[in-house]
């Protein structure tokens, strides 16, 4: 017997629910899996053997690093992985705000300016850093600044990028209102990562003034909130659909900028990803919504173009 039903034969019921979202990905599906923190060739390889492994569809990975640190080989390697599994391989434009000489972004106050581009010579790189990607079979791109969205937008609108690259609106530039939603939107975003601890009323807001994809942590790392939700993900899909159930993971260290002295680290968070992906896909299954998942290949998906 359902929890729900137990509590309403004692009288006890639940706040008003969210009407169930209409809108889909372009396949039917409600939500796709998406394993963030694929932090070059090795961490892939990891997570594609243990999802199967484990019967887990991952539909898209994503890397915070940036697509800058690696090399042209590793970005190659990637997308070759990505292409043969059927799988989005997102990558964070580079460099950032994060990463220059400035301490702003690194003071008490600063982390919300670390995704930003500062200047001209950044925004150039990050610029020379899509199309590098792109000549490599990258479709997918993690983004935090909002010019560089609206440039990489308008460069897609005039055909200097493949129609199919797919633009990532990063947790760092999170909304957390249905006009800020739809600001990114109309910037260019393809998806767009809201605020881990969103309420479900929120969700749905959102969802009410567009149909873009979500991006949604069921769980936040320590850095966004450290949020442990995986159980509510069939009723947040449900608010929310379509919508891309990403897997932090609470009390891990963090990763960036990686490289081969934190791989081994890299490969078993990378590993707990998915059981907690599996553990979710259990909840999803006992819950009483038939929720549709997009299989491999996709349509909608950043997939890599050899």
């Amino acid at each position: 017997m359902k929890g729900s039903r137990i509590l309403e034969a004692r009288g006890i019921v639940s706040e008003a629910v969210p009407a169930s979202s209409a809108a889909r990905f372009p396949d039917g599906a409600h939500f796709r899996i998406e394993i963030p923190s694929v932090e070059g060739p090795d961490v892939l390889r990891t997570v594609i053997k243990t999802a199967q492994l484990d019967n887990v569809v991952v539909n898209r990975v994503s890397q915070g690093s940036g697509a800058m640190m690696l090399s042209k080989a590793e970005l190659s390697e990637m997308a070759m992985m990505g292409a043969d599994a059927g799988l989005e391989v997102s990558l964070f434009v580079g460099p950032r705000e994060e990463w220059d000489i400035g301490n702003l972004s690194r003071s008490a106050d600063g982390p919300m300016l670390a995704g930003r581009l500062r200047g001209f010579r950044q925004l150039r790189y990050a610029i020379d850093d899509v199309m590098r990607g792109i000549d490599h079979g990258i479709r997918g791109f993690l983004v935090a600044d909002l010019g560089l969205l609206e440039l990489l937008s308008s460069m897609q609108t005039s055909g200097e990028i493949p129609s199919s690259v797919v633009w990532k609106v990063s947790a760092v530039m999170a909304p957390s209102n249905p006009m800020s939603f739809v600001q990114l939107e109309k910037m260019g975003g393809s998806t767009i990562n809201v605020p881990a601890d969103i309420t479900l009323g929120q969700l749905f807001e959102m969802r009410s003034v567009s149909a873009t994809p979500i991006d949604l942590y069921v769980e936040a790392p320590d850095a966004m909130g450290g949020v442990v939700r995986a159980q509510e993900t069939a009723d947040l899909v449900a608010a929310a659909a379509p919508m891309y159930v990403k897997f932090g993971l609470r009390n891990s260290r963090l990763l960036y900028p990686s490289g081969l002295h934190l791989i081994n680290d890299a490969i078993l968070i990378a590993k707990e990803k998915i059981h907690r992906a599996k553990v979710a896909m259990e909840w999803i299954r006992a819950s009483e919504f038939e929720l549709i998942q997009s299989m491999p290949g996709a349509k909608g998906l950043g997939i890599p173009e050899l």
